[in-house]
């Protein structure tokens, strides 16, 4: 069974779907990451040719491995994630995943990781939409962009006064309207999805909300 998560930048879907696996007893898989981990490899080799950063990946060794109940990329034999997360990557990452080749080999790793064996909750910008339209639950996770940039700063450690919510603020819908308009599976919710406005909600509020329609959609309990 496949539970996707969509929405937009910094509405805390990574953090949100990774507490709901671990509450339903599933596996997490954060498809950004695979994103990342690409945009990662293009700057270490100094090309955006969609082919070359596929070889260059081939040759680190970019996959999905199981650590304990997360589905995390590896590159160069170890986890990706400390590489991951740099200013630098976060910059390219739209570019990146937005280029036609690169996203279908990022959709052939995530539906290869939902085995029959496996209750797989992912989270993206397309899950619902393009790489899981038959999900048994599709969530729309959202928030105000001033919520998501507050979260943001906290979560970099910066403080979150008012100007620096404001610029951040101004990043995130600018990124929004970004991966909404561009031509390759945009940022959209899907038609069947239920929307989950977090913007006044603490965070065991969201995973609560999101636990509890995920298991009314279900055959039977978790």
């Amino acid at each position: 069974m496949v539970i996707a998560i969509d929405g937009p930048a910094a509405s805390g879907k990574s953090s949100t779907a990774a507490a709901v696996a671990r509450v339903l007893g599933a596996y997490h898989l954060d498809s950004g990451a695979l994103y990342r981990t690409l945009t990662r490899v293009a700057l270490d080799a100094h090309t955006r040719d969609p082919e070359a950063i596929l070889q260059a990946a081939a040759r680190r060794g970019v996959a999905l491995a199981e650590h304990g109940a997360e589905l995390m990329p590896l590159l160069d034999g170890g986890l990706a994630e400390s590489r991951i997360r740099s200013p630098e990557v976060t910059g390219l990452v739209s570019e990146v995943s937005a280029m036609p080749t690169l996203r279908e080999w990022v959709n052939m790793q995530l539906r290869a990781a939902a085995r029959p064996d496996r209750t797989l909750v992912l989270d993206g910008r397309d899950i619902g939409t393009v790489v899981f339209p038959a999900a048994a639950t599709k969530i729309f996770l959202t928030a105000s962009p001033e919520a998501r940039a507050r979260r943001r700063l906290v979560q970099r450690g910066d403080a979150p006064d008012e100007a620096a919510v404001a610029v951040e603020a101004a990043r995130l819908v600018e990124r929004d309207r970004a991966d909404s308009v561009r031509p390759v599976a945009p940022l959209k919710r899907a038609p069947d999805a239920t929307v989950v406005d977090t913007t006044d909600m603490s965070f065991d509020q969201q995973v609560s909300a999101i636990v509890d329609l995920v298991r009314r959609g279900l055959p039977e309990p978790c």
